[in-house]
């Protein structure tokens, strides 16, 4: 179900912000018989299990190899759709879920109804900001070692987070300014302002619709884990302090150690701005396994009782890939500009009324 296209090679030269490689739906889909569905998902390149007395391969250093390049690309995100029972879903189940997800519904939306007329666009600019076409967030739920998944938090139950009182606003410091008016280049996001993207690189690492894929590297002293998205970086020492600096680093102060075959990674103090799940006062353990030639389990735990009512654990996978893709934050950032400029003219409408 992986279509490689020349336009997308296009796209890469020009700069564009996504890979070359496509995850499109499948608009015909609906009159496939269930069985050639089922099959089809059955050998997908995200169905890998592990195998039984994996050994993981090892590094010349002796330690459990998780290098080269992978991908979280899935329609599977953070938390559980509201209206949801259970993690773990039935291939039948998995199916359904990807086909009503918004990207999948849009794609073929889009490509059923085509907009031609300004008018029409301008209406529909809420969902076509991002044309369907240049997503790549995957055609399937994700997968964990061997199970098909409805939200990657698994802890708790709910699928849900569990924010106190006065929900996400509480990941940013309150004495930054709110995001969201056009005030100034400060009140909107950082990824919007080309600066970070601490929402994909972590911690938490998750997927979101383009440029799912990774490159984790090893040495003796330190593991670096740069994703697709941004080419953001996390150089970790192993260690077994943090940092005395007092500093609030993007993505933050890891340490790492390994525990096993397992690669353990724990983070403090994020920069206040990148939106981070934790505040100065929590902390972030991420566990990263290889489950098999193929798969990377990844684990994770958040506590901070500044912003949630317990600690929440989560679980994901990465899967081999074959290469990072350049990332392009619209070269210059021209778009921000045009946002504020365009926010000061409809004031001075408006005052004009």
């Amino acid at each position: 179900m992986r279509i490689a296209s020349t336009l997308c090679m296009m796209q890469v030269r020009l700069g564009l912000m996504r890979s070359t490689k496509l995850e499109l739906s499948m608009p015909k889909f609906k009159n496939l018989h269930t069985s050639i569905v089922l099959m089809l998902l059955a050998t997908a390149p995200l169905a890998y299990s592990q195998t039984l007395g994996y050994e993981p391969p090892r590094t010349e250093f002796g330690a459990p190899d998780i290098q080269g390049i992978w991908s979280n690309r899935s329609i599977t995100r953070m938390e559980r759709r509201p209206g949801i029972d259970g993690l773990v879903l039935s291939e039948e189940d998995a199916f359904e879920m990807a086909q009503s997800s918004f990207w999948l519904s849009l794609d073929r939306q889009q490509q059923n109804n085509p907009v031609t007329e300004a008018e029409a666009g301008a209406a529909a600019f809420g969902s076509r900001g991002h044309n369907a076409f240049w997503v790549d967030n995957g055609s399937s739920m994700g997968k964990v070692k061997g199970e098909y998944r409805t939200s990657w938090v698994t802890e708790p139950a709910s699928g849900r987070i569990p924010y106190k009182e006065g929900g996400a606003a509480l990941r940013r410091a309150s004495h930054l300014p709110k995001i969201g008016s056009f005030d100034g280049p400060e009140t909107r996001p950082v990824g919007e302002r080309c600066i970070a993207f601490g929402g994909i690189i972590g911690p938490v690492m998750q997927n979101g619709i383009y440029n799912n894929n990774y490159q984790f590297v090893q040495t003796k002293d330190h593991v670096v884990l740069m994703s697709e998205m941004g080419h953001e970086v996390r150089i970790i020492p192993f260690a077994d302090e943090h940092s005395n600096e007092d500093l609030q680093p993007w993505f933050g102060d890891s340490i790492a150690r390994y525990e096993g075959d397992t690669l353990v990674i724990e983070t403090i103090n994020t920069n206040p701005l990148q939106g981070s799940y934790i505040s100065p006062t929590g902390k972030v353990t991420e566990r990263l396994t290889r489950w098999s030639d193929d798969e990377i389990f990844y684990e994770f735990t958040v506590e901070d009782p500044a912003i949630y009512t317990q600690p929440w654990s989560g679980e994901m996978s990465y899967y081999k890939e074959t290469a990072l893709f350049e990332y392009a934050c619209h070269e210059g950032n021209y778009s921000l500009p045009g946002i504020l400029a365009g926010a000061r003219r409809a004031e001075m409408d408006a005052s004009a009324q």
